[in-house]
């Protein structure tokens, strides 16, 4: 046996004992993060949501979450249609010889070695479906899950836009699964030691630092000397950036040019759009706050607080 049972169907539905027990260990969804192939979260990120520095995102409003959980069933009804296999719940998984493992599947497949992944996509992610292709972040969990349950292989069934429904089989690849037991196995040992993984420049990143460091701190601070060379990297790659916006601006306003008032174009194999787009129905603040100062008032709200970060050569 490669896993143990550690929470029930019925246990799960304490939210908040199940959050609780996922901050213990590295799951399905974090495989990937673990491994830089999440484009919504780095493992730096996922670092200081496991070290309990900052609070993992609130995800209850998230509409992509909501449907993903209300179709679920409803994917795993179809899958059974279409394979003539029965699938059944079961609960939270922990592996026996990496504890820090764990495994909260959709579904096990009745009389197989196998489980069952449920997604949903929007349709502009088909093309990732297409022939053998899957996404890698959702192969990376499948491949975790096989690791903590042993078994031979993983289906995953995915309804694509609402209308188009695709399922796939996933073959155990242990020489696949002993690398990325490595990499979890390096991360986690971060974790428990608390060493800190490198930054790096995804907006995920950015938003735990802010997370972490709020900042309220005016007195300033003298940073070591190595960080000179990175300051001066930073002024030139901002420098490169503006020229390249000047640059850019300049090649789509000679194009203009020559299109005129055509809104489509070609030249050999480039296709040049120039839409007119309808403007935007906005609301006049200041006149709301001239005609009506009360309601306006009553209607503000305070965003986020936020910092801004710059740099500065000074003689």
């Amino acid at each position: 046996m490669k896993s143990k049972l550690v929470m029930t169907i019925e246990q799960m539905k304490d939210e908040a004992k199940w959050l609780e027990m996922r901050m213990k260990g590295i799951g399905g969804s974090d495989a990937a993060i673990v491994c830089g192939l999440n484009k919504w979260k780095s493992p730096h990120a996922l670092w200081l949501e496991k070290t309990g520095q900052v609070e993992p995102e609130d995800l209850s409003d998230n509409e992509y979450v909501y449907w993903g959980h209300k179709l679920e069933q409803l994917v795993a009804d179809r899958f059974c249609e279409l394979t003539g296999k029965k699938v059944r719940k079961c609960g939270l998984m922990q592996s026996i010889e990496h504890p820090f493992m764990l495994a909260s599947v959709d579904r096990l497949v009745v009389g197989e070695n196998a489980g069952l992944e449920c997604k949903t996509a929007n349709g502009f992610s088909g093309k990732q479906w297409e022939a053998d292709e899957i996404p890698d972040a959702y192969y990376i969990q499948a491949l975790h899950y096989m690791a903590v349950t042993g078994f031979d292989k993983w289906y995953i069934a995915v309804l694509i836009g609402g209308n188009r429904f695709v399922w796939k089989e996933i073959p155990r690849n242990d020489e696949e699964i002993a690398a990325l037991v490595e990499a979890e196995k390096d991360f986690w040992f971060m974790v428990e030691n608390n060493i800190e993984p490198p930054v790096d420049g995804t907006a995920s990143c950015s938003d735990s630092l802010l997370k972490k460091y709020p900042g309220g701190k005016k007195e300033p601070v003298q940073l070591p000397e190595t960080v000179e060379n990175k300051a001066a990297k930073f002024l030139e790659l901002k420098e490169m950036e503006r020229g390249l916006k000047i640059d850019l601006a300049q090649l789509s306003n000679e194009i203009k040019e020559m299109m005129g008032n055509n809104e489509e174009a070609y030249c050999g194999n480039y296709q040049f759009r120039w839409n007119t787009v309808k403007g935007r129905t906005g609301l006049d603040k200041d006149k709301l706050k001239q005609l009506y100062p009360t309601q306006y008032a009553e209607c503000l709200k305070m965003g986020a607080a936020s910092r801004s970060f710059s740099v500065k050569y000074v003689e």
